[in-house]
């Protein structure tokens, strides 16, 4: 889940500042942890389902890609390489295949060269600590705050797309625009970020609790499934928010509701769609134990200038194999 947004209007947050963000915070706790306990998606890496393995393996599956599309992928990937270990020993092509329409396929190789990291040098357990996650292959700022929040009940504030919407809407009455995260943004999130006082490791952690208190865990996921389900981006369903009461944006008048400063990126006709459909043929071609000759690669897409130019964006990624003959297979 990539970051979206704009940097907060005022200056950076100080003590003085922060204080009256954190006290309408405290005010909405009890109300999103009830809602995350009683409506929010059962998905199948949540509320315990999972190991802390399984939690980063859904992380880099849902980057910039919607969870309703992870969950079959996420299930058959799991039930086929459970851990790290096994991970590690798959081919390429295996890799490559199950992947699927996931897009973005790189993800898949990175997350293999991270299984074989873990497995090697951690002996196929995942590490805890924010500068051994962020080491590995693949995993950035968001996705090892959002393993130790959601796997490991620590206390780290989590910022994706989502979390920053609902965050500068309720707590500042202002729209997310685009673009990366700011120390402005990090200042706002842990500023509302509940503390963890007195609560256990297990307690805190919210996949493991079924409780409502509202921990950092819970509030973390909590706020990022309301703003993928409730508070959208051009669509907010405010009747069903349970911030509704507190927000700062609705009291506003929705300003600036929906307005983006990137334009929406197209995908027809991309270079993007074009190395899709050939993965997908390669795919294909791989569970009949077949290679894809050239007189059916030519058939895939009609402009052959970019066709060339994908296979060999797709060979310089190790996506694909050229063969001598120039025949195509995964690798």
């Amino acid at each position: 889940m990539q970051q979206d947004s704009q940097s907060l209007p005022e200056e950076h947050l100080t003590e003085e500042t922060s204080q009256p963000l954190r006290e309408l915070a405290t005010l909405t706790r009890d109300n999103v942890a009830l809602f995350w306990h009683s409506c929010a998606r059962d998905l199948p890496w949540r509320f315990g389902h999972t190991t802390p393995w399984g939690v980063l393996v859904c992380e880099v599956m849902s980057q910039q890609t919607q969870m309703s599309r992870v969950v079959p992928y996420w299930l058959t990937w799991m039930q086929t390489w459970p851990d790290a270990q096994s991970l590690a020993h798959a081919t390429s092509a295996e890799i490559i295949t199950a992947w699927g329409r996931l897009g973005y396929p790189r993800r898949a190789l990175r997350l293999q060269s991270c299984a074989q990291v873990v497995a090697t040098t951690y002996r196929n357990k995942l590490p805890c600590t924010y500068e051994e996650l962020i080491a590995l292959p693949g995993v950035g700022d968001y996705t090892a705050s959002a393993i130790l929040s959601f796997a490991y009940g620590k206390h780290i504030a989590v910022i994706d797309t989502n979390i920053r919407r609902v965050l500068m809407r309720a707590f500042t009455g202002t729209e997310s625009h685009g673009g990366s995260t700011t120390q402005s943004d990090r200042e706002l999130a842990a500023a509302v970020l509940p503390e963890d006082n007195h609560v256990t490791t297990a307690t805190a952690n919210a996949t493991n609790t079924t409780n409502t208190t509202c921990t950092s865990s819970v509030w973390n996921q909590a706020i990022m499934e309301i703003g993928a389900t409730i508070c959208t981006a051009r669509s907010p369903q405010c009747t069903t928010c349970p911030l509704q009461t507190w927000c700062r944006f609705k009291a506003a008048g929705f300003p600036g509701l929906g307005r983006h400063t990137r334009p929406q990126q197209h995908f027809a006709g991309t270079n993007r769609q074009v190395r899709g459909i050939i993965l997908q043929a390669l795919r294909e071609a791989h569970k009949k134990q077949q290679v894809l000759q050239r007189c059916e690669i030519n058939n895939l897409w009609s402009n052959q200038t970019q066709l060339d130019e994908c296979i060999a964006s797709l060979d310089h990624d190790s996506l694909i194999t050229i063969l001598p003959d120039g025949t195509l297979a995964l690798p």
